[in-house]
């Protein structure tokens, strides 16, 4: 879909934004780099790579404590990167759980909330196209506690099945767990909505939004999500950071995850007492570079303009998706372009293994990811053991969109011989 001449433009070129990722300057296999595998994970801007670099050339000490002055610079920076993920999405920064990524987000409710809350004959409701991080979790705390994983079934042309999906709540599900965007399809789900008819039957909704945060605006209020998981890595920020949304009267009702230091109000002989939130869930010392990373990540999406950074993905997807159209024998899997499909373009190439399509356009220097993508009842739904994907950021160009189809011209050309 063409953006709208109301569309708001990014503020700088795509070529100064480009010149602010230094690894897009490099070759592969002696051509330019095309990184279209941001559904991994993203490449860094300078305003990430230099706010860890000051940390750690500055005011590296750890934080909460001590009272010298790298340590109180430590926990200002760390606190400061909380209230800037916070107010990103629109939380109060005590209803905001530093983790390592989404996964260890969603397995923090799964055995903290799920694991108190869910008794045998229980189910959790799950869809046809989450993320293994959003399925695996939800099946442990299942067995153990005797309840039952559920699916709410998607479309032929990827979208979620919402009469089906009502129809599955009225058999009151305790929990609902649901991805925002799909990190196989690019489908933006309703989650507003999906929430709203979860609340109604009563069952707490937890949102996966690895694949959103680095495309959509997020207001937690506005989704309704009881628990929404986002990690940094996927963002433009470094691995081994995220973030668990928790409302806070769930997150005051539940047992820590992890027992340590920090976490604790007092540690007795016969009883201990838990910090106040969000410490009570942040055991140990944490990832303080990384956080600030994150937080310099967010700021540098925030003075983009998250609205023009999903415009531009639109109009790149519309284009991507119509050029990937003209390649004979393949197949798409998806939405069509428009505003529910975000830039994730999963494809098959007929009698090609997608393991074999990704290893020949690197030999073009385009990154595409192959496999089942952490996702393999979505696999088994689609009919396919894998997929070709191309994932698209702010920083991709109509041109490395060529380069990938020209790869996939050559990929035509040795399997047809």
């Amino acid at each position: 879909m063409e953006p709208t001449a109301a569309a708001p433009a990014l503020p700088r070129s795509l070529e100064q934004i480009r010149a602010e990722f230094p690894i897009l300057g490099r070759e592969v296999r002696g051509r330019p780099l095309a990184y279209l595998d941001n559904g991994a994970t993203s490449q860094k801007p300078l305003a990430v790579i230099e706010a860890m670099d000051a940390f750690y050339r500055e005011r590296n000490a750890n934080v909460h404590r001590g009272v010298h002055t790298l340590s109180e610079e430590a926990t200002a920076d760390y606190e400061n990167a909380r209230a800037t993920v916070a107010a990103h999405i629109g939380a109060d920064r005590r209803e905001l759980i530093f983790v390592r990524n989404a996964t260890e987000a969603l397995n923090l409710v799964a055995y903290s909330w799920a694991r108190h809350n869910l008794s045998e004959g229980d189910s959790v409701l799950v869809t046809e196209m989450e993320h293994h991080s959003n399925i695996v979790p939800w099946h442990l705390i299942a067995r153990e506690r005797g309840a039952e994983l559920e699916w709410a079934p998607i479309t032929d042309d990827g979208r979620l099945e919402m009469e089906a999906f009502a129809a599955a709540l009225e058999r009151g599900p305790k929990l609902v767990a649901l991805a925002h965007v799909s990190n196989v399809l690019g489908t933006v789900n309703p989650v507003a909505e999906a929430a709203r008819l979860a609340h109604e039957a009563g069952a707490v909704v937890v949102i996966d939004g690895a694949q959103a945060a680095p495309k959509l605006e997020l207001d937690m209020a506005s989704l309704g999500a009881d628990f929404y998981a986002l990690t940094a890595h996927k963002a433009y920020g470094p691995t081994g950071c995220g973030v668990l949304f928790g409302r806070r009267e769930l997150l005051e009702a539940m047992p820590p995850f992890n027992g340590g230091g920090s976490m604790i109000r007092k540690v007795g002989r016969e009883e201990i007492t838990w910090a106040a939130l969000p410490a009570k869930f942040e055991a140990g010392t944490p990832a303080i570079a990384e956080a600030i990373g994150f937080a310099a990540a967010l700021r540098w999406l925030d003075e983009l303009g998250l609205e023009a950074v999903h415009a531009a993905e639109l109009e790149l997807s519309a284009y991507a998706l119509g050029r990937l159209g003209e390649v004979p024998g393949l197949r798409l899997f998806g939405p069509p372009a428009g505003p529910d499909r975000g830039g994730i373009l999963s494809f098959e190439l007929e009698g090609v293994h997608p393991h074999d399509v990704s290893e020949i356009l690197d030999r073009h220097g385009v990154a595409a990811r192959a496999g089942h993508h952490c996702a393999q009842p979505l696999m088994e739904r689609l009919g396919v053991p894998a997929t070709t994907r191309a994932s698209l950021a702010v920083y991709n160009t109509r041109e490395e969109v060529d380069r990938l189809i020209e790869g996939l011209a050559d990929v035509r050309t040795i399997f047809d011989g």
